[in-house]
């Protein structure tokens, strides 16, 4: 009897510590998709992987998965009733631009997701340098312009169409064929830290 109370409670406590070793070793195993960027994780992962950091907030981790949401819910795998694809809803013309062309391959590959959405932030950032510089901290049609949210705002619609819109004061207007525009992407994706995103003309993946 007095064995078998041992055996038991040795198994236990094997048991008990197996279990923290786990946890130990998955969130030690987190997978950075970006590897230019300094990882902070999602406020899901700090959930699950019971991260000890802050949430990404206003950081530019935050930006890019507030953008994500917007388009795809997060989703890596979507394609829209447009042809747009995958997390951050890419055109095809806009992957073409950094020599992507199997778009099977693209949904299938986060990593090439991720590190898309960066080269196009840093292109549309230098096609925008100039009225980045004017616009930032003035205000247009009652909306503070950031920096953040000139650049989701060139995700939208293109950077093109984002400097006809600040260059007219807010006069000229565009929305996509969901109804988003110009203004909205500027006014919700206000106020993040953009910083990270160094302008490029040249840009790749």
């Amino acid at each position: 009897m007095k064995k078998t109370s041992i055996f038991i409670s040795l198994f236990i406590l094997v048991a008990f510590f197996s279990g923290f070793s786990e946890d130990k070793h998955i969130s030690n195993n987190i997978t950075n998709f970006t590897a230019s960027i300094s990882y902070v994780p999602t406020e899901k992962e700090s959930i699950a992987y019971n991260f000890q950091a802050p949430f990404v907030g206003n950081s530019f981790n935050g930006f890019r998965e507030a953008i994500a949401f917007k388009e795809s819910q997060g989703k890596y795998h979507v394609t829209n009733s447009f042809g747009y694809l995958g997390k951050y809803q890419f055109g095809k013309s806009t992957l073409e631009r950094f020599k992507i062309y199997d778009t099977q391959e693209f949904l299938e590959t986060p990593e090439l997701q991720e590190d898309a959405f960066v080269a196009l932030c840093s292109v549309n950032k230098w096609i925008l340098r100039k009225d980045i510089k004017r616009s930032v901290g003035k205000t247009i049609n009652g909306i503070e312009i950031t920096e953040s949210g000139i650049l989701a705002a060139a995700h939208l619609s293109g950077a093109g169409n984002v400097k006809k819109y600040l260059r007219s004061n807010g006069s000229t207007k565009f929305k996509d064929a969901y109804g988003s525009s110009i203004q909205h992407y500027i006014k919700k994706f206000s106020g993040y830290d953009t910083s990270f995103i160094e302008a490029n003309q040249k840009a790749t993946i």
